[in-house]
């Protein structure tokens, strides 16, 4: 673990109490509707739990990175709330890294109080880590843009009211990527509307949707950051962004380990306890050794990331190795437990179907391979 001090804490106690209390006995009830009530969004801002590192002009605590890794392990802890993590340290970054004053104060106290949901719209139906080839338009209209295009896979899209929008302002921009821009839309902005929650294999307590944009009209007050400078301040966001899909596919490895081990203690075949026999008790060795391998990593990578130092090669690094790792322990550990790990009553059966998305999301595995092997030289 990284280096916590008395405040982190109770910090922590706290927030641990209050995921028992407010999260646990509902998760099976959200995870049917397919989503995360806005009622606990709000109640979580009311205790600091959302965007703590926001300066307290706007509505947060001022407060470090150690605050939000604790946030990520307690709900992570139970499976519920990545989409409130991304809210936390993905995307309410882009505000305060490139926002101005006006629009801080417009929209971040929101962001703190859960008021405001946010989501980023990146990916199109056609287009995925290419963001140069996006089709989504905006095009200036007196004080406003007229934007144009579709997005897919949005995560909180279902339930967002504040959406970075990445798109095109210049579409014969070369290379492309000098054309693209960031736009914050607003829910109730003319033209703009929301599809219905896509049915996914895993992550069903976090709501995902299609977004459109139909002569939708947003004020140019609304550009986040300079025009055609969107995909260098995209760029600016993924250290954070990996980090916390290495800090999530962590725990997710942890907590799919610990229930691998409990069963293999308490499951009996054969007059004795299936951890017992040599095979699934090297299995475990050798799943055990991994997760260590994977926290001893992860830990090194946040406090460099505290500390400020260029992590993009090894995060890259940690992000495909974590996720694949975690879903190697995820395997396994639903093999120990035989058929009732294909029983949805039993927690390895969710955990199987959720850990699944973490080599797609934030960059898949051979994204992060193309970008480690680029930084090593290669092309």
């Amino acid at each position: 673990m990284i280096k916590l001090n008395e405040e982190h804490e109770i910090f922590r106690n706290n927030l641990r109490k209050f995921v028992d209390n407010e999260i646990v006995p509902y998760i099976d009830e959200w995870e049917e509707k397919r989503e995360i009530p806005h009622s606990l969004w709000k109640k979580m801002g009311s205790l600091g739990y959302l965007c703590p590192y926001v300066d307290i002009d706007y509505g947060g605590s001022g407060v470090g990175f150690e605050y939000s890794v604790i946030i990520i392990e307690e709900l992570g802890r139970v499976n519920v709330g990545l989409g409130i993590i991304s809210h936390n340290d993905i995307l309410v970054p882009y505000l305060t890294r490139h926002g101005t004053k006006k629009q801080k104060e417009k929209w971040l106290p929101g962001c703190t109080t859960g008021d405001y949901i946010m989501a980023i719209a990146m990916t199109e139906p056609d287009t995925g880590s290419d963001v140069s080839a996006i089709r989504t338009t905006a095009v200036k209209d007196g004080d406003h843009y007229i934007i144009n295009g579709s997005k897919t896979f949005i995560t909180n899209g279902y339930n967002t009211n504040l959406v970075v929008l990445a798109c095109k302002t210049d579409v014969n921009a070369i290379p492309p990527t000098k054309g693209v821009s960031l736009i914050v839309v607003e829910e109730g902005s003319p033209g703009f509307s929301k599809g219905k929650k896509l049915n996914k294999l895993g992550l069903h307590i976090e709501d995902t949707a299609e977004l459109f944009f139909d002569n939708c009209r947003v004020p140019i007050a609304n550009l986040l950051g300079e025009e055609g400078k969107g995909f260098n301040n995209l760029m600016s966001g993924l250290q954070r962004e990996r980090l916390v899909a290495c800090t999530w596919g962590q725990i997710m490895a942890e907590q799919i380990l610990k229930e691998g081990i409990e069963y293999a203690k308490t499951r009996e075949a054969f007059g004795q306890p299936i951890g017992n026999f040599q095979h699934n008790a090297f299995k475990i060795a050798e799943m055990a050794t991994e997760v260590e391998l994977g926290r001893t990593f992860l830990d090194k990578l946040t406090e460099d990331f505290i500390a400020g130092k260029d992590i993009v090669t090894k995060v890259s690094m940690g992000k495909w190795w974590i996720s694949e790792m975690a879903n190697r322990i995820a395997y396994h550990c639903l093999q120990l437990h035989g058929g009732y790990g294909y029983m949805e009553e039993y927690p390895i059966c969710r955990l199987f179907r959720d850990v699944r998305s973490q080599t797609l999301y934030a960059g898949t595995t051979e994204i992060m391979k193309l970008i480690i092997s680029r930084n090593l030289g290669f092309r």
